[in-house]
């Protein structure tokens, strides 16, 4: 019997796990992270410590009273557009996430880098969609007359959309050419 391993014993096997793939597995976490708290946020957009605006409701505070008045956003269907693309977004990179955990776990990654990926960069596509029509339909419909801006939740939707970009990269990148070095 020779040492050499065979091509079947090699893909029984798996391929070893190279740190560029664990680093984008760190990174579909992380764009996780980011777009839970996105959507969680209360401030998308604030202007001037009497208004704030979030996915899910607008508020103000009357210079009369000291008490915040909300209602909700999702009578609007930009708003409504927004949060679904979000929402989708953050759906394919939660399935992309598992997948990867998945793939990790069992020990047969090779075949599972290309759907990861494509969720992934389906995943940006509707997040940089969202973050598009976001602030051009909030520009476009409401009118405010003092001075706003797009607050951290906004931002955590861009950190999000960027960490499942860079996953996406490296789960692009052929396994092949550097399971060698491993």
């Amino acid at each position: 019997m020779s040492s050499a391993v065979t091509a079947t014993e090699e893909a029984a096997r798996g391929s070893p796990l190279t740190p560029l793939k664990l680093v984008g597995l760190a990174c579909v976490f992380l764009a996780l992270v980011l777009d839970a708290g996105a959507v969680m946020s209360p401030a998308w957009v604030t202007a001037d410590d009497q208004y704030q605006l979030s996915l899910w409701e607008a508020c103000w505070k009357p210079a009369s009273n000291d008490q915040w008045q909300c209602t909700s956003t999702l009578d609007s269907d930009w708003q409504v557009a927004t949060l679904a693309l979000l929402l989708g977004g953050g759906a394919l990179v939660l399935m992309s996430f598992l997948v990867a955990l998945v793939a990790v776990c069992i020990g047969t990654r090779r075949r599972f880098y290309t759907p990861v990926a494509v969720m992934l960069f389906a995943a940006v596509v509707l997040q940089a969609c969202c973050l598009v029509l976001y602030p051009i339909k909030f520009i476009e419909s409401i009118s405010l007359r003092i001075y706003h801006e797009f607050n951290w939740g906004y931002g955590l939707a861009w950190g999000g959309t960027i960490f499942s970009f860079g996953g996406g990269v490296l789960y692009c990148l052929n396994p092949k050419n550097y399971e060698d070095y491993y």
